[in-house]
């Protein structure tokens, strides 16, 4: 039989495994919880976030005169042991809860103060040594202290997100260098438009994701406003003069000066989610852009031979379990679903925003779990993308150059010399009698040979501006 130990709440006694540093309100609501299977442990940036508010809190109590630095002492060193990940595994409450997010600041509290009476030579349980609510959870609520931490381990997985886009970024820009002179058709709507660089269309997926980079780093100042020191509904009950802003500094101080600022209006900021909706939503331009980038490759990998086939994507697993030598593509296909996930979580950030009710927003843990989840997940397929794809990327030179000559599109570039109608005539009797443009042209003697040539004998001119 497991030993266990005996712990109180309003319910009644419950028993505690004796070697879970959780306790009572941890059990109750994991035993609520059996939802997604997923526990709140697994998401790192949030537990780290979470112990940092309660050292914050802890030091913030101290210099308000509340809270004896005998017990701030080792309750400040346990909640740095759970910041620095030595006690993920007794996270346990599903990430997908009900009560606002009180089970995720219970299971903090509990694991804390049972580390911490550990370090003064007590027993787990023993809390009239160090409680969890009158000590780790003095001058704090739920709502001031989950929200917060929300805010700064999105801020934490914002700071991974863009490292990993410009990880990507840098990978396309290698090929756009290495693809510099390849030329190919451009195309709208799928149809032949007018001969670009491969190069340049790798240089467009780079740029299109630093531009996301720069949209990212704009919503870091906008997590920072946060509401601990608000209490219960923002109006500072139970939290001592001076607590909100020395907590804040101290709170800072652990981020290495995150621009964190007390909110003007505490009573709005405890119920306003609409910078998770902000966020949200620029993180879903984010994977649109990815997926859209994504389709683009395997549209321009397709084949080998009766697809585009102007690219060659790395071969990383074989396709098919019935057709032999089948390779698809399937990299970009992952990243593809993280952007599909990533515009359903957007829509249950919004949801979940809009279903708040007056002073409080009961639905923060679905926001939390739903953000974790966009962030995390598009770091990894970056990397993925780019460390498994992009980095192995190869042009068929010599079937872009031969679809170049034979496109009909060439004829944009003699618009200006023969006028709209005439260049129209050349590319239907192109089309029509499977001729080139060179060859309709000289046909129907529109242009000489040296003409012809002096416009389109250097294609390569025609992917920059006139000179």
């Amino acid at each position: 039989m497991t030993k266990t130990r005996t712990e109180h709440d309003l319910l009644g006694d419950y028993e505690v495994p004796a070697s879970a540093y959780w306790g009572v309100h941890t059990g109750r609501a994991r035993e609520n919880f059996p939802i997604s299977g997923v526990p709140i442990g697994h998401y790192r940036s949030l537990i780290k976030a979470l112990a940092l508010v309660k050292v914050a809190a802890a030091r913030a109590n101290v210099g308000c005169g509340v809270l004896d630095s005998k017990l701030a002492d080792p309750l400040i060193a346990a909640a740095l042991e759970v910041a620095d990940g030595k006690l993920d595994g007794e996270f346990v409450v599903d990430a997908i809860q009900g009560g606002a997010g009180t089970s995720t600041n219970m299971n903090a509290n509990e694991v804390i103060a049972n580390r911490a009476l550990e370090l003064m030579g007590f027993a787990k349980g023993e809390y009239q040594h160090l409680h969890p609510l009158n000590h780790v959870n003095m001058s704090q609520s739920t709502n001031d202290v989950y929200p917060t931490a929300v805010k700064l381990a999105t801020v934490m997985e914002i700071k991974n997100l863009i490292v990993a886009l410009k990880h990507l970024a840098a990978a396309f820009t290698r090929k756009a260098e290495e693809f510099s002179h390849v030329i190919k058709m451009g195309r709208t709507q799928l149809q032949e438009a007018v001969p670009m660089t491969l190069g340049q269309e790798f240089a467009t997926f780079a740029r299109m994701i630093g531009e996301d980079v720069q949209r990212l780093e704009e919503c870091i100042p906008l997590l920072g406003e946060i509401n601990l020191g608000g209490t219960a509904i923002g109006t500072q009950l139970n939290a001592p003069a001076g607590y909100a802003q020395m907590a804040c500094a101290f709170l800072r101080d652990l981020t290495d000066d995150l621009p964190l600022t007390v909110a003007t209006d505490m009573v709005e900021a405890t119920q306003d989610t609409g910078v998770f909706v902000m966020v949200s939503g620029v993180i879903k331009r984010t994977a649109v852009k990815l997926s859209k980038i994504s389709n683009d490759l395997r549209l321009l990998s397709s084949g080998p031979r009766a697809g585009l086939n102007e690219i060659n994507l790395p071969a990383r697993q074989a396709g098919s379990s019935i057709m032999p030598g089948k390779v698809n593509p399937v990299i970009p296909e992952v990243v593809n679903q993280i952007a599909f996930a990533v515009v359903g979580n957007d829509m249950t950030i919004t949801m979940a925003s809009e279903g708040g009710q007056l002073q409080l927003n009961a639905f923060e843990p679905i926001i939390c779990r739903a953000m974790m989840m966009s962030l995390t997940q598009l770091t990894s397929g970056c990397y993925t993308l780019a460390d498994r794809c992009v980095d192995g990327i190869t042009a068929n030179v010599d079937r872009l150059r031969e679809s170049v000559a034979n496109s009909i599109g060439l004829v944009t570039a003699l618009a200006p010399m023969l006028g709209y109608e005439a260049a129209t005539e050349v590319a239907q009797r192109a089309a029509a009698e499977d001729k080139t443009v060179r060859e309709v042209v000289l046909e129907l003697g529109l242009m000489s040979a040296d003409e012809f040539e002096a416009v389109l004998g250097d294609v390569e001119r025609l992917t920059r501006p006139a000179r």
